[in-house]
């Protein structure tokens, strides 16, 4: 790849700009078909496996460079070996490395996930205002479930992942998740019961 992606991304009600700079992969230089699909692995998974990993560092500085370190993983993996799971692969490449940045770091997550990306895309000013009020009650919500609470939830809506794929990512198993799930949520109705 010759220049680099200038995509957009929303974190925490900010824009922010990909710091990732060229890429070049460095079993396929000149394959046009390679290079058209890490632009498509760019362009569909770096801003959600930003997010995820800025949930975990809470640093965006940190979140890019674990987000960089995936990528670069993703290069050197048999590209036929990721067909069919090549989201969780990353996810979970993603996590780790964030995880093994944050014990490193010693750093608590504390930055939000407001994605305005998903705002229904005819809203007025008053339509977007209460969603972003809705959003922020409920990512305040959120602090009050455990990390890995939070962790399963934020798979499973923000990423649109199974419970299969959200057991790969998190080491536990898929009946964990479940339970998970459902005591997280049965928790932020009991929040949301209360402050109302």
């Amino acid at each position: 790849m010759s220049s680099s992606i200038t995509s957009r991304i929303e974190l925490g009600g900010d824009l922010v700009e990909p710091r990732h700079g060229p890429i070049e992969p460095a079993n396929t230089t000149g394959d046009t078909d390679s290079v058209a699909w890490l632009q498509s692995i760019l362009d569909q998974f770096e801003g959600p496996l930003l997010r995820y990993a800025q949930r975990i560092t809470g640093d965006l500085e940190l979140a890019r460079d674990v987000v960089q370190d995936t990528l670069l993983r993703v290069l050197r993996e048999d590209r036929a070996a990721l067909d069919g799971h090549l989201a969780r692969w990353l996810f979970h490449v993603c996590r780790n490395r964030a995880l093994d940045v944050q014990r490193k770091e010693q750093r608590m997550s504390v930055a939000t996930d407001l994605d305005l990306k998903s705002l229904p895309r005819e809203t007025g000013p008053a339509d977007e205002l209460v969603l972003r009020e809705t959003s922020s009650r409920l990512q305040n919500l959120l602090e009050g479930l455990t990390p890995i609470q939070q962790e399963v939830i934020r798979l499973k809506f923000q990423n649109d992942m199974s419970y299969r794929e959200i057991a790969e990512v998190t080491g536990q198993s898929v009946s964990h998740v479940g339970v998970l799930l459902h005591t997280g949520l049965k928790r932020l109705r009991s929040l949301m019961k209360d402050h109302e």
